[in-house]
């Protein structure tokens, strides 16, 4: 079988990762492609013991170590600090492992076997980055999901981890009727709405207007993640575990360049 063949069924959800550990889709786009790059040209090796799932991940962490969480180039459009000094401020290794188990699906054992650490490590480490998000402030969350049922677990969970809901809008209308005085802290869109319209479409109306961190929500986030237009970097996977929806929130709020700015003033 062809590294291609192995690899290919992966390739979406590791840059699903990367973008999620960056904050960003240019950079960790990059990330893939250097770690792609160095399996192609033989310069790394999946460990055979691995399955290629988990192989992949440890070999893109490998590149991720070797280079310190560093990239020489600026993300187009990127008007925060530079790349580097963000990546090694608010990356930490306890975030990692959270990611590869609440976002990835990843059991402890092989967050360790990615990481090149020890199950008691992994689980140290979820415990810090829970610790963390647990810290977030508490903002003001849109959600834009035209399933009833859906939208009431997501607003349990939204509202279990301390944030306001102010809407629940179930279609683009609804969701720029939402935002039209104030703009909200955090949008959980999904991406068919009841009367046909798009929830891509209402995220792009409210970026128009504010400086907002998005997550989208989709039953086929592979749809979304084919390389061939932006795409956003934090999906929810449709049917989602509450464990997800915390990563997702936390890394969103986390990275988003606002915050940064607010963090830093």
């Amino acid at each position: 079988m062809s590294l291609v063949e192995r690899l290919g069924p992966h390739l979406p959800y590791i840059r699903r990762y990367a973008r999620a550990l960056t904050g960003a889709q240019n950079t960790g786009d990059q990330y893939v492609r250097i770690a792609l790059e160095a399996l192609a040209a033989g310069e790394a090796t999946l460990p055979s013991q691995l399955s290629p799932r988990v192989a992949l991940y440890h070999v893109f962490h490998a590149i991720w170590g070797s280079t310190g969480a560093r990239l020489e180039n600026r993300d187009e459009g990127d008007t925060n600090s530079d790349p580097s000094q963000r990546l090694m401020r608010i990356a930490p290794r306890s975030r990692q492992a959270f990611l590869l188990t609440a976002l990835e699906g990843f059991t402890p054992t092989e967050a360790a076997q990615i990481l090149g650490c020890d199950f008691a490590e992994v689980e140290r480490l979820i415990s810090l980055a829970q610790a963390e998000i647990d810290a977030e402030l508490a903002t003001d969350v849109l959600i834009i999901e035209d399933e009833p049922v859906i939208a009431a677990d997501i607003e349990a969970l939204v509202r279990e981890l301390g944030h306001n809901v102010v809407d629940i809008a179930a279609t683009r209308a609804e969701a720029l009727d939402a935002i039209a005085n104030k703009a909200p802290g955090l949008v959980l869109a999904d991406i068919q709405l009841a009367d046909g319209s798009s929830g891509i479409d209402a995220v792009k109306d409210i970026l128009a207007r504010y400086d907002t961190p998005v997550i989208f929500i989709t039953a086929f986030p592979e749809r979304l993640l084919t390389g061939e237009r932006p795409e956003p970097t934090f999906l929810i996977t449709k049917p989602f575990q509450p464990e997800t929806v915390k990563a997702a929130i936390g890394q969103a709020l986390f990275f988003h360049p606002r915050r940064q700015k607010a963090a830093a003033a």
